[in-house]
């Protein structure tokens, strides 16, 4: 079903699309990414200074788009997308430990990266996904209770 493919995707994707604004500007920006167990949770990680952080601390209101495309003509009818809509938050205290574990385990070479002061850990708290299968078939999924 749909969660099998949202989830397939989660797992085997390294990067998503992060969408943010500034003043209703739209802003897109490539993040590697993890999810939380539950699919609640987005997780990636970003240095303090980036424009995206900015956005982020001015409207916490974000998307994210994770597929599966191989940039081929077959993708049109293969391809399967989600749309992440929600809120971004720093991780901080406690749950910085969870975020480590999970996205690390993703990539672990970020690892340093990470550790560096310079960098935020950040959630997305997914309020709904979209998935898109066959290039128009879109079903919506709520997940935050």
């Amino acid at each position: 079903g749909h969660m099998a493919i949202l989830r397939e995707l989660l797992e085997t994707q390294l990067l998503a699309v992060l969408g943010t604004h500034h003043e209703g500007e739209p802003y897109t920006s490539l993040v590697g990414f993890a999810a939380s167990p539950d699919l609640k949770l987005l997780y990636f990680a970003t240095g303090r200074a980036t424009r995206k952080r900015a956005n982020l601390a001015a409207d916490a209101r974000a998307s994210m788009l994770i597929d599966n495309r191989r940039n081929h003509p077959a993708d049109f009818s293969d391809a399967a997308a989600a749309t992440a809509v929600g809120t971004v938050e720093e991780v901080e205290g406690p749950a910085r430990a969870e975020f480590e574990r999970v996205f690390l385990a993703k990539h672990p070479q970020l690892t340093d990266f990470v550790a560096a002061p310079s960098c935020a850990a950040m959630r997305l708290r997914v309020a709904t996904y979209l998935v898109v299968t066959h290039f128009q078939h879109v079903i919506e999924l709520h997940v935050e209770t």
